[in-house]
């Protein structure tokens, strides 16, 4: 899948346990400000979410366009 910075996006399926806050943004849509180098090798996705101006980051395949 190809994602762009300002992409919206859902969150569709979280890989590994994560923190409460990240959890509730299961379903949730946001929009993608940045990507990140993570584990090396891997890239991750910065979404950011209106509600509430929370931003955090997932792997591509947690995602899915709106």
């Amino acid at each position: 899948m190809a994602l762009e910075i300002g992409q919206k996006v859902k969150v569709a399926r979280l890989r590994d346990r994560v923190s409460r806050d990240v959890t509730t943004r299961l379903g949730k849509s946001g929009v993608i400000s940045q990507f990140k180098m993570v584990d090396g090798s891997g890239v991750g996705v910065v979404v950011e979410f209106d509600d509430d101006n929370y931003s955090t980051w997932f792997f591509e395949d947690e995602l899915s366009p709106t």
